[in-house]
């Protein structure tokens, strides 16, 4: 049974601008798919769900962006959406509650690095309020790397270990997931699992050995509890299972190694685990 918990599906148009921004400042994307050759490559390769994070670079784009994400979950049952929402945004705390609510998404994106938002900015309070309302988590791209200079900020600036413990501690009760283990501070954020329980780290891109100085692969040994496996498909440089390869390679016992592809992911995104064939 496994559940990538980190997958970015957007439409066409979106899309293709995306694959342009990463060939210009980030890496070559691999996987230049549209939406059917996306869910049919993970179909194939065995992932029973995957949670699709959208989100917003600009005000006035998140409502759309939600809306598509919630018409691929009703086209892909494998689809786990979530919802994004733009920090300072008018009637964000409406649309969040619409949103967690009645559409039923199961968590939101916010990405610190393309928002230019810190964790702890005030704008980002609606969004640690609704997820403490609605028991459902925030994923936040808030480490520092992979920084780059095509967001137009110093985004290691906005964003690290130190900005999030000040926003959980104004919002223990929200719920929140750092993907990337939290580069470039794997430590910094693993010290703050032991401070705040509703914290967990996923792994996307960070333990294969892509980026220099990866984490101490033990984190996963230490933590399975509070780890998800998420591979940031289909915007990869790589093979797409190269991060499962390597938590299959770690030689876990198989009660960690299934909370990690699948457990945490299950239970933080209130999926059922008859809902997984």
């Amino acid at each position: 049974m496994i559940v990538d918990a980190h997958v970015h599906l957007f439409p066409d148009r979106l899309a293709e601008a995306i694959r342009r921004w990463f060939s210009e400042h980030a890496w070559e994307i691999r996987y230049r798919l549209g939406v059917d050759e996306a869910v049919r490559t993970l179909r194939e390769g065995g992932i029973d769900r995957f949670v699709v994070l959208p989100y917003a670079h600009k005000t006035g784009m998140a409502a759309a962006l939600n809306d598509f994400t919630l018409q691929l979950a009703r086209a892909y049952p494998e689809v786990v959406p979530c919802c994004t929402a733009f920090p300072g945004e008018e009637g964000i705390e409406r649309l969040l509650d619409g949103a967690l609510g009645e559409q039923g998404f199961h968590g939101v994106k916010i990405h610190s690095h393309v928002m230019r938002v810190a964790p702890d900015d005030p704008r980002l309070d609606p969004v640690w309020r609704a997820s403490a309302r609605h028991r459902k988590p925030v994923v936040i791209h808030c480490g520092r790397e992979p920084a780059s200079a095509g967001y137009g900020t110093d985004v290691r600036a906005l964003s690290g270990a130190a900005r999030l413990r000040r926003a959980l501690a104004r919002h223990p009760d929200a719920i929140c997931i750092v993907p990337h283990l939290g580069m470039d501070e794997p430590a910094a954020f693993e010290a703050l699992l032991d401070e705040f329980p509703n914290l967990y780290l996923d792994t996307t891109m960070a333990i294969t050995g892509y980026f220099p100085d990866p984490p101490d692969l033990d984190i996963l040994r230490r933590r399975a509890d509070r780890i998800l496996y998420g591979t940031d498909f289909p915007n990869l440089p790589y093979g797409w299972d190269r991060e499962l390869q390597v938590v299959r390679g770690l030689g876990l016992p198989p009660s960690d190694e299934a909370r990690i592809l699948s457990g945490n992911a299950i239970r933080l995104f209130g999926l059922q685990s008859s809902d997984i064939q």
